[in-house]
C-alpha cells in the first residue's frame, strides 16, 4: 500500500509543479490565450484532486502503526493544494504590469482606484462562479448516488422477490409432502391392520383345526 502511496506522491509532485508554473504565466497573457491556459489549469487542479481522493483511501488501507507518518505527509499535501488554488484564484484577477500600465495610462490616481474596484468586482465574480461549480459537483455527485442508490435498491427488491418465490416454491413442496405422507401414513395404516386381521385368522384357524383333531381323538380312543 505504501508504494501506492508514494507513486501517488509522484505524480502530486510533478502535476503541482506544471500547475505552479502555469499559474505565474496566467496574468502576463490576454484574450484566448488566457482562457486556454486558465481551463488547462482548472482541469489539472481537478486531477490533483481526484489524486488527492485516491491518496486519502490509500491511507486508509495503510496499517495503523505506520498510518500517522502518512496522515501527516497528507495533510501536508492538503495545505499545498489549498494554496495552489489561492493562488490561481489571485492569477486570474491580477494583471501583468504591461497590462497595468495600459489600463492606467495617464490617469493613474483614478485609473487605480477603478482598477482595484474591477479587480474585486473579478474577484467577487469568481468567488460565485467557483461556488457555483463546486455545487454543480455536489449536485452532480448526489444525483450519481441517488441513481447508484435507486439502482440498489431495484436489486434488493428483486432479489427480494426472487427470495419470495423460492419460499412459496418451498412450502407448496412442503404442502405436498404433507399430503403424501399424509396418503402414505393411511396405506400403512391399512396394510397394518390387514396383517392384524390375516395373523387374527390365522389363528383361529389353527385353534379350530387343533380343536377339531383333539376332539377327533378322544372320540376315537373312547370309541375302543
Amino acid at each position: 500500500m505504501s508504494s501506492d502511496f508514494e507513486a501517488y506522491e509522484q505524480d502530486f509532485g510533478t502535476l503541482t509543479a506544471e500547475i505552479t508554473n502555469k499559474i505565474g504565466r496566467i496574468p502576463k497573457l490576454g484574450g484566448k490565450e488566457k482562457t486556454q491556459l486558465v481551463l488547462n489549469v482548472d482541469k489539472q487542479l481537478e486531477e490533483v484532486r481526484e489524486l488527492m481522493e485516491q491518496m486519502d483511501l490509500e491511507v486508509r488501507e495503510i496499517p495503523i502503526q505506520c498510518r500517522g507518518m502518512y496522515q501527516s505527509r497528507l495533510k501536508s499535501y492538503k495545505g499545498e493544494m489549498e494554496k495552489l488554488e489561492k493562488d490561481f484564484k489571485r492569477s486570474r484577477i491580477a494583471y501583468s504590469d504591461d497590462v497595468r500600465n495600459e489600463l492606467l495610462g495617464e490617469d493613474a490616481g483614478s485609473s487605480e482606484s477603478q482598477l482595484m474596484k474591477l479587480s474585486e468586482e473579478r474577484a467577487h465574480l469568481l468567488d460565485n462562479t467557483e461556488k457555483l461549480e463546486r455545487s454543480s459537483r455536489r449536485l452532480e455527485a448526489g444525483y450519481q448516488i441517488a441513481v447508484e442508490t435507486e439502482q440498489v435498491g431495484q436489486e434488493i427488491l428483486a432479489n427480494l422477490h426472487s427470495d419470495r418465490e423460492k419460499i412459496q416454491r418451498s412450502r407448496d413442496r412442503l404442502r405436498e409432502t404433507d399430503v403424501n405422507l399424509g396418503k402414505s401414513s393411511r396405506i400403512l395404516t391399512g396394510m397394518l391392520r390387514r396383517i392384524i386381521q390375516n395373523r387374527v385368522l390365522v389363528f383361529v384357524l389353527g385353534a379350530t383345526i387343533l380343536l377339531t383333531i383333539i376332539l377327533a381323538i378322544y372320540f376315537n380312543v373312547r370309541g375302543h
